[in-house]
Order: C-alpha cells, then sequence, then structure tokens
C-alpha cells in the first residue's frame, strides 16, 4: 500500500531546512486543523502535514479494525510515515491522542526528535481510583458515551462537538467539528473512539528525554487541567503553558496563542 496516499501526505515548508515539523492533529480532525499555525513556520522548516486513517482525503479502505483497536496502530503508521519520508530532526506537534501516539513513536525512534510538543494530550482518560489518577471520566460516563454513539451516532457527534470546542459566541467552530465527525464511517469512529478512552500510557512520560511543550487550555471537556499538570510532573523536561481559550481545539479557537507558545519553545 501506498504510504502517502494512505495517510494523504503533504511535505511543504522550506524544503532546505535542517529540522521538519511534524503537525498531526487529534480524533475527528484532519491535517487543514492546523491551517491556521502552518503559515507562521513555512519559512524555517519542512512541514509535513497527513491524514489519520479514517478522516480526511487518508485511505478508509486501509482501515482494519484490529489494527486501530489500539492507537498502537496509529503510531504505527506514524512509524511508517516517518521512514518513508527519511525524516529527521522532527519537531513533533500532536493533538489530543496524536499527543501520545507521538511519545510512543518516540520511544522506538527516540534518535529522530527533537522536540516534542503536545496540545490538549491526555495519557489515560479514565479516573484511576487505586491511584487517585484523574483522568476526567468515570466508568458510567463512558459507557454512556458509548451507547450514545451507538445509538445515534450523528446525534451524538452534534452534541460532542459542543461540549468539545466551547466557544459559544463562535458557533461555527462546533458546527464545523460536527461536519467532520460525521464524516468519519460510524463502525471506525466507534472503534477508535474506544481505543482512545480506554488507553493508558502514563507508564510512558517518564520515557520521553527530549524537551516537551505541554499546551493546555481552560474548560478541556476531555482533559481537565490536572491532567496537564500530571503529564508536566511526570516529563523531566517539560514547560507547561496555559492557552487562553476555551475547549479542546486551540489551534482552531486560538491559533495565534499557538504559534506564540511553539515559537517560544523551538
Amino acid at each position: 500500500m501506498d504510504i502517502i496516499e494512505r495517510n494523504n501526505i503533504h511535505v511543504t515548508g522550506n524544503l532546505d531546512a535542517p529540522s521538519c515539523i511534524v503537525f498531526n492533529a487529534g480524533f475527528g480532525l484532519d491535517q487543514t486543523s492546523f491551517k491556521e499555525v502552518i503559515p507562521a513556520f513555512e519559512n524555517d522548516y519542512q512541514i509535513v502535514t497527513f491524514d489519520n486513517v479514517s478522516v480526511g482525503k487518508s485511505d478508509s479502505n486501509a482501515f482494519s479494525p484490529k489494527r486501530y483497536e489500539t492507537i498502537n496502530g496509529f503510531a504505527a503508521d506514524l512509524a511508517e510515515i516517518i521512514t518513508a519520508l527519511e525524516l529527521n530532526n522532527i519537531i513533533y506537534v500532536g493533538h489530543s491522542v496524536s499527543g501520545i501516539t507521538g511519545m510512543l513513536t518516540y520511544t522506538h525512534y527516540p534518535e529522530l526528535f527533537q522536540k516534542m510538543v503536545l496540545v490538549g494530550s491526555s495519557p489515560r482518560y479514565l479516573n484511576d481510583p487505586a491511584t487517585s489518577y484523574i483522568g476526567g471520566f468515570d466508568v458510567p460516563t463512558l459507557n454512556s458515551l458509548f451507547e450514545a454513539m451507538e445509538a445515534n451516532y450523528y446525534a451524538w457527534a452534534a452534541g460532542f462537538s459542543k461540549l468539545a470546542m466551547r466557544n459559544e459566541d463562535r458557533p461555527e467552530l462546533a458546527e464545523e467539528f460536527a461536519y467532520n465527525l460525521g464524516k468519519i464511517r460510524e463502525d471506525m469512529a466507534i472503534i477508535i473512539a474506544r481505543a482512545i478512552f480506554y488507553l493508558d500510557h502514563r507508564a510512558e512520560l517518564p520515557k520521553l528525554k527530549i524537551p516537551t511543550l505541554i499546551l493546555q487550555t481552560e474548560n478541556d471537556v476531555a482533559v481537565p487541567p490536572v491532567v496537564g499538570e500530571y503529564i508536566h510532573r511526570h516529563i523531566s523536561d517539560s514547560r507547561l503553558v496555559k492557552v487562553h481559550t476555551e475547549g479542546h481545539f486551540p489551534q482552531i479557537s486560538a491559533p495565534q496563542e499557538v504559534i506564540a507558545a511553539i515559537q517560544s519553545f523551538i
């Protein structure tokens, strides 16, 4: 299978630059979610963007329930992209779950990465009372979430989009996210959502030995502030920056703040 077509890969920016920035969007979004951020870096860096299988212009025929029943499948895809493009000196910008897939890929290819940017990422969404870990969700809440997805996926997408995007004064943002969610095949979306909401990669955090920027927003239904603080405590060389916007998608709702944070970091 052609990886370029599978993931709709684009390489732009300064192709002679010594470093590249790889942008990877989270669940329900494609590479266009970074469209307001990328121009600020095009002159100085090679830019790599792509769509995860199931979204955007990726090849949906590449979807395998077995491969993507955990996010390791997406980490494997990322590793294949990096290898196929022969990338190195990577500054990786991963939004939401894609921050964690970047971290997992780093553990196998640490020599290829320079820095890591985690935008609204979480190593575990489910609370863990045994260790007093707060991820933001309990089992009944997740059960209700998946029941709603299975009962009426499109109604769920509309409701979840408003909760996740916030920014009620700009309803078009939530509407666009709902539209993007609605384009994902329902069976794929449920499999991927289960993989995300039941993941647990807390043990990998201390293995991240490169400078790491953690971007945390206000009033994020998916990732409460305590999660960003948890990540910060468990990655030795990390910086936690609060982005002054609500919701789970700062690259969309506050791109200039995201640009400023990344520029000061790299």
